[in-house]
């Protein structure tokens, strides 16, 4: 894909220092797609926590299709209904 992808994880590193949900959001997806940093699921999943903790709702859905994928079906449905 076209685009400046050091810049904008630069842009959401700073941002999720402070705190932002959505920050911490995006850089999961920059690791989980691998634009502009190399893949890396550990990071991925910590900035995905840290995004549910947040509040940011697809987040909180894609940690509990992780935890479905992974045969944690009780920690999923706790995902789901939160």
């Amino acid at each position: 894909k076209k685009g400046n992808y050091s810049t904008a994880f630069e842009y959401s590193t700073r941002a999720a220092e402070l705190g932002d949900a959505a920050a911490h959001y995006q850089l999961s997806n920059f690791y989980y797609d691998g634009y502009g940093v190399k893949k890396d699921r550990g990071k991925r999943m910590h900035h995905l926590e840290e995004a549910a903790i947040g509040g940011h709702p697809s987040a909180r859905y894609n940690l509990g299709i992780e935890e479905w994928n992974n045969g944690h079906t009780e920690r999923a449905v706790k995902h789901f209904i939160i």
